[in-house]
């Protein structure tokens, strides 16, 4: 089995938002889909770890919020690698509550939707909802939404280890290597440990105010991972 294969099926890319019991959190999610037409009905897929699935189950309710092709990347970093056990997720973006009390993300999205549970799947590591939508609106018309595949080839980015679509790199085939390592600074390539995120020097983290053409070792010390948020200390050096 090529693991390369799956990496062809589309996603889009939205925050899951729940709440219960007075705690609500929210995480990055590519696998939202509709089900139905009539009732309207949207499916989820969340992993069993997720502190989200939890609020989920109890109250019997999430929201999906889809987001800009430009949306920050700190919405991302935050709602996709911290834990909202720790922290409120919520609290630096600009989110309202639905009719069912469950925070909806309103910062960087184009539309919205509330769900009520109708059905639970177990599919092993994952729990399938689906919800039939409550109700939904429109933020921004004129806006494309981010996809999957424009995360990972345009910000280098990669799915959390709870995501559905989250691969064991150990299992790809690999590459065929056409030199040696390089000398060149400006070429070598340098990978996050925690998220997978890549540093390309000819590309640099402009939104972090690193300009391009920036080689790894004259980034700041206190620059971190514009994906996840952990120090440069916690990136290594990748083959040529």
């Amino acid at each position: 089995m090529e693991i390369e294969a799956f990496f062809k099926l589309s996603y889009g890319l939205y925050v899951v938002g729940a709440k219960s019991k007075g705690k609500m959190n929210g995480y990055i999610a590519n696998t939202v889909f509709q089900v139905t037409a009539e009732p309207p009905q949207l499916a989820i897929s969340c992993s069993k770890d997720n502190y989200s699935t939890k609020l989920i189950e109890e109250s019997g309710v999430f929201t999906v919020s889809v987001l800009a092709k430009d949306a920050s990347q700190d919405i991302i970093s935050q709602m996709g690698y911290k834990s909202g056990s720790d922290i409120n997720k919520f609290k630096n973006f600009q989110y309202i509550e639905g009719k069912t009390g469950a925070p909806i993300l309103t910062e960087g999205c184009l539309s919205w939707f509330e769900c009520k549970i109708t059905q639970k799947i177990d599919v092993g590591s994952h729990i399938l909802f689906i919800g039939e939508v409550l109700d939904s609106k429109v933020l921004n018309a004129s806006k494309e939404p981010i996809t999957y595949a424009y995360y990972r080839e345009v910000k280098n980015g990669v799915a959390p280890k709870n995501a559905p679509t989250y691969v064991d790199k150990s299992k790809l085939a690999a590459p065929v290597k056409e030199q040696a390592e390089t000398s060149d600074p400006l070429l070598q390539k340098w990978e996050c440990t925690v998220c997978g995120h890549i540093y390309d020097p000819m590309e640099g983290d402009p939104d972090g105010g690193i300009a391009p053409g920036t080689p790894f070792e004259d980034i700041p010390d206190d620059w971190v991972c514009p994906v996840c948020g952990v120090s440069k200390e916690d990136f290594v050096k990748m083959d040529a």
